[in-house]
C-alpha cells in the first residue's frame, strides 16, 4: 500500500471561522434518534433479536426467536421515552435521525416532530449492521429508505446517518442522496468537505463521548450527574474556544429509551438550563449548521498530491529542492493520502527523502544551489523560485561594494566547505544574510553541512507554503 486513505490532519491549526449567526461563540445540536420499531426483530425480517443499547448488559441476539424484555425496553422510547423528552425539547431545534421503518411505524410520534419544527433525516432503512453487506444490497436499502422517508414524512431527507455503517456507506449515501450532509464521522468539532459518491459532500461530524448510548455500555454512565457532567465540561470548554474566537460545534446524542427515563431526563433538563444561562449561543438543526456552512465555507480545489500520478507529482515538485528531482521521484513512493495534501504533508515527504540519502547526494543537492548574487545571477541563468528568493531579499539590486564582497564570501565559502553558502533569504533580510555569512564561514565542515542540509530544508518548505497558496 502506497496511498494512505484516511485524512490524520483536517484542518490542523488552520481551522476555519465558523462565522455563526450573530456572532454566536457555539452552535449546540442535539440529535434524537428514533429507532424503535426498526430495530432487529424476527417481526421485521430479521434473523434474530436486538442486542444493542438497551438496560440489558451483555445482551446477546436470540436467532430466530422475538425477545420479550428487549421488545419492551424499545417500546418505551416510543410510548413513554420520546413524549418525555419532546416535552423538554419541543421549543428548541433540534434534528431527528428517523429510522425509516421505525417512523412508519410511529404516526403519532411524527407528527409531533413536525409540529415541533425539528428536522427529520434519515436513519436509514432499519437499525441494523451494515458492515457485512455488500455494495449492492446496501444501496438498495440507502434507496428504499430515502424512498420510504418521503413517503412517510412527505419529503425526502436532507440529512443522513447510518450509524452501524460500512466502509462503504459515505460513498453510497453520497451517491443516492442529494443530501446537504453526511452524519457518519467522528473525527472534527466542525463540519467539512470529503470527495464522496464522485462529488464534494460536507460531512457534519456526529459524537460518541456526548452521547446517552454511554448508559448502555459497560465503559459508560451509571447515573444521570456524569452525563451531565460531562455536557457541561464539553460546552465549556467548547464556549471559552468560541470566546477566544475559534467557535465550534458541540454535538449530542439522545435515544428516546434511554435519556428518556425520569432519571435521566432530569440531567438533561438541567444540562438545557446551564446552556441557557450564556449569552451567544446558537441551538440549531443539523441541516441549518450544513446550509450556513456550505454558504460561508464552500468546497475549494487546490493541489491534491496523493491522488497526482508519478509522472504529475514528479512535475509539480521536482525543483523543490534545487535540480533535484529524484527526491520527489523518491517521495511519491512513500505512503501519501490526504494528510499530505498540504504544504506541510508534502514537505515532510520531500524531507524524508532528502534525509534519509546518502551523504553524497546530498552533497549534489547542496552545490545544485547557486551561488548568492553570483554569477549565474548576474547572466540570468537562475531557477525561477531562486530568482524570485534572491530579488526579495533585495540580493539583485547591490551596489558595486556589496556585490563585490558577496562574491568574495562565496569564494572563500566554496573553498573551506565545498559546497555553496545556502541560507533562506525569505527569512532574512540582505543584512542579515551577510552577518550569516560572515559568522557561518568560519564553522567546521561538518556543522556547516548539516546547517546547509537544514536551509535547504527551509528553502523547499517556504517554497512548497507559497505554491499551496497560490
Amino acid at each position: 500500500m502506497t496511498r494512505y486513505p484516511r485524512d490524520m490532519t483536517g484542518y490542523g491549526s488552520q481551522a476555519p471561522a465558523a462565522n455563526w449567526p450573530n456572532g454566536a461563540k457555539i452552535a449546540v445540536q442535539i440529535v434524537l434518534n428514533y429507532e424503535e420499531g426498526g430495530e432487529n426483530n424476527i417481526l421485521h425480517g430479521d434473523a434474530a433479536s436486538e442486542a444493542f443499547l438497551s438496560e440489558i448488559t451483555g445482551a446477546a441476539p436470540w436467532p430466530g426467536q422475538r425477545h420479550w424484555n428487549m421488545e419492551s425496553i424499545y417500546e418505551y422510547g416510543s410510548r413513554a421515552g420520546f413524549w418525555r423528552v419532546h416535552s423538554l425539547l419541543r421549543d428548541t431545534p433540534i434534528t431527528v435521525y428517523g429510522v425509516t421503518t421505525a417512523l412508519a411505524r410511529a404516526p403519532q410520534q411524527l407528527k409531533a416532530m413536525k409540529d415541533a419544527g425539528w428536522e427529520i433525516a434519515s436513519h436509514g432503512l432499519k437499525w441494523i449492521e451494515h458492515k457485512d453487506m455488500s455494495a449492492e444490497e446496501e444501496r438498495a436499502q440507502i434507496r428504499e429508505a430515502i424512498r420510504l422517508h418521503t413517503e412517510v414524512v412527505g419529503t425526502a431527507p436532507r440529512g443522513w446517518y447510518t450509524g452501524r455503517c460500512s466502509m462503504n456507506t459515505v460513498d453510497l449515501a453520497a451517491e443516492e442522496g442529494n443530501f446537504a450532509y453526511i452524519a457518519d464521522s467522528y473525527a472534527d468539532d466542525l463540519p467539512y468537505w470529503v470527495k464522496a459518491g464522485g462529488k464534494d459532500q460536507l460531512i457534519m461530524p456526529y459524537t460518541m463521548d456526548c452521547n446517552d448510548m454511554r448508559f448502555a455500555i459497560q465503559a459508560g454512565y451509571t447515573s444521570g450527574d456524569q452525563f451531565e457532567s460531562y455536557l457541561k465540561d464539553s460546552f465549556d470548554m467548547l464556549y471559552a474556544e468560541g470566546q477566544a474566537g475559534a467557535p465550534k460545534m458541540l454535538s449530542i446524542g439522545l435515544h428516546c429509551r434511554l435519556i428518556g427515563r425520569p432519571g435521566r431526563a432530569m440531567a438533561l433538563k438541567r444540562v438545557l438550563e446551564h446552556f441557557m444561562k450564556h449569552d451567544g449561543v446558537w441551538f440549531a438543526t443539523r441541516e441549518q449548521i450544513a446550509d450556513h456552512w456550505a454558504k460561508q465555507h464552500p468546497p475549494v480545489s487546490g493541489l491534491t498530491p496523493s491522488t497526482m500520478d508519478k509522472a504529475t507529482f514528479v512535475s509539480e515538485f521536482g525543483g523543490i529542492f534545487e535540480h533535484s528531482p529524484w527526491i520527489a521521484e523518491g517521495a511519491f513512493d512513500l505512503e501519501l493520502g490526504p494528510t499530505h495534501d498540504n504544504a506541510a504533508g508534502v514537505h515532510n515527504a520531500l524531507a524524508r527523502v532528502f534525509r534519509t540519502a546518502s551523504e553524497e547526494q546530498r552533497l549534489g543537492v547542496l552545490t545544485a544551489h547557486p551561488d548568492l548574487a553570483g554569477k549565474l545571477a548576474a547572466a540570468g541563468r537562475l531557477t525561477a523560485e531562486s530568482t524570485a528568493e534572491q530579488a526579495g531579499a533585495g540580493l539583485d539590486m547591490l551596489t558595486d561594494e556589496e556585490r563585490e564582497t558577496f562574491q568574495k564570501l562565496n569564494a572563500e565559502y566554496v573553498e573551506r566547505h565545498g559546497f555553496p553558502f545556502i541560507i533562506a533569504v525569505k527569512d532574512n533580510t540582505k543584512p542579515g544574510i551577510l552577518e550569516a555569512f560572515q559568522r557561518r564561514i568560519g564553522n567546521d565542515r561538518d556543522t556547516e553541512f548539516a546547517e546547509a542540509c537544514r536551509q535547504v530544508e527551509r528553502i523547499a518548505e517556504l517554497r512548497l507554503i507559497e505554491k499551496f497558496a497560490s
